[in-house]
């Protein structure tokens, strides 16, 4: 028998099958904690938002709409409770991902999709994966919240820009303007820290 779709398990939750939503949970840990990571900057941060995510789609799941998929409804509730979380903090930006980043006088060169891979944990990483992630994380963190949040959706999700423009409530236009500049605001930020990283 396959396994049930996320639509499915919302469902039996929503029936009283409490073992539902742990699934749910499991299913989505580590990719919602990563995306979270990265947006926030912060692991603890991150896994607050990932509590507070769940809480809100338990207290909303009569109202999730069945004939949607889940993962973006989840991962538009999580950006937007890590916005919320990120405004808190202060009180008291079409593209292709796999475009290179950086480039070597070979023409090789590391991707956005590259950079944006992470392993949570990562005890037994490499100093250099390390020092690599904890730069992607410096590039990120310097980029407008905007154009983070939506270059991340993308990333994490992979969705049409329909599709985010429809999650976003934002217009297609603005979708496509927000990615080209995200991923040149990226790059911008990654190319200034590699160089600072490279002298002595």
């Amino acid at each position: 028998m396959p396994p049930k779709t996320d639509e499915q398990l919302l469902e039996a939750y929503r029936d009283g099958d409490t073992a539902a939503f742990r699934l749910l949970i499991e299913r989505h840990q580590e990719d919602l904690l990563r995306f979270l990571v990265r947006l926030t900057g912060d692991r603890q941060a991150a896994e607050d938002v990932f509590q507070e995510t769940f809480l809100q789609v338990h207290i909303s799941a009569d109202t999730f709409d069945a004939t949607r998929r889940f993962k973006p409804w989840l991962f538009t509730i999580a950006a937007n409770k890590a916005r919320d979380m990120l405004r808190k903090r202060v009180r008291r930006q079409e593209v292709d991902l796999s475009a290179p980043v950086n480039r070597n006088a070979d023409g090789s060169g590391q991707t956005f999709i590259d950079l944006m891979e992470v392993s949570i944990p990562s005890p037994g990483e490499g100093l250099q994966d390390q020092e690599r992630d904890q730069l992607v994380q410096k590039a990120v963190d310097r980029m407008p919240q905007s154009l983070k949040e939506i270059l991340l959706l993308a990333y994490f999700q992979r969705l049409s820009y329909a599709q985010i423009a429809e999650d976003l409530e934002i217009p297609l236009g603005t979708v496509k303007s927000r990615l080209h500049a995200a991923v040149a605001s990226f790059a911008k930020h990654w190319q200034s820290l590699t160089s600072e990283n490279r002298k002595p």
